[in-house]
């Protein structure tokens, strides 16, 4: 079978997945596409390719649920994500793959065990606490597309009402795609090959956004959330694995 052909069929799969995923849950699409495709794609190529990717889908998500933004509310958070993302950018362009394979494994696996088990810490002023949570959001979505882990923690430590959770959310990083994208086009992040994969992937996205957001209110979220914790924390063992085999 040829190789291509192979990588396009694998990366269907696993971006129909991850896109259905997050239509459902709203986050994941990272958590899940990317230690996967980075088994058989340079984090370079993948990386990019997913930014452009949670700018249309976090698009399509935000017009189902756009009533329940409260844009105030995440304002500061905002803002901080956004000085953070340029020097992620950075980090992309240079750092070494391993250590990148190394550290998305690390954060994936202790990101899921305190998702699973509702590990909350009390947090005095929220509108503070939004800063360092924006700035490392912001760096780890420059540098490898995962600026969901900090929010989602944060977010569900101060458990926000499921809808608003969703809205927020997404609004967060829909904003942060915005910028993400030209970032990483005047960097020469964007290249010829991450072009080719956007197109060939793009109907797995669509089709798997649709059906998440198609099956958001008729599946039970709870299980689907603990059967995606586990999922991730598996991938972020593999990522390890991966990148020190």
């Amino acid at each position: 079978m040829d190789n291509l052909f192979l990588q396009i069929l694998l990366g269907f799969i696993i971006i129909f997945i991850s896109a259905m995923t997050q239509g459902i849950t709203s986050f994941g699409f990272s958590l899940v596409s990317l230690p996967l495709l980075g088994i058989f794609l340079p984090l370079k190529i993948v990386v990019p390719v997913l930014v452009i990717y949670s700018l249309v889908l976090n698009t399509m998500i935000l017009y189902h649920i756009k009533d329940h933004i409260d844009i105030k509310k995440i304002a500061i958070l905002v803002t901080a994500g956004l000085i953070g993302t340029p020097f992620g950018a950075y980090l992309l362009k240079v750092t070494d793959e391993t250590v990148l394979k190394i550290f998305v494994g690390v954060l994936l696996t202790f990101t899921a065990i305190i998702n699973y088990y509702g590990i909350k810490i009390k947090v005095k002023n929220e509108k503070l606490s939004f800063i360092p949570v924006g700035l490392v959001s912001g760096l780890l979505n420059g540098s490898v597309s995962l600026g969901g882990p900090p929010v989602v923690l944060f977010l569900t430590n101060q458990s926000v009402e499921k809808m608003k959770f969703r809205a927020n959310l997404t609004s967060y990083f829909w904003i942060l795609n915005i910028i993400t994208v030209p970032t990483y086009f005047f960097g020469g992040l964007i290249t010829k090959d991450v072009v080719t994969y956007t197109a060939y992937l793009f109907p797995g996205l669509i089709i798997g956004t649709l059906t998440g957001i198609k099956l958001g209110n008729k599946v039970d979220e709870e299980l689907f959330r603990k059967l995606t914790l586990v999922l991730i924390m598996v991938m972020g063992i593999l990522s390890i694995y991966s990148a020190m085999s």
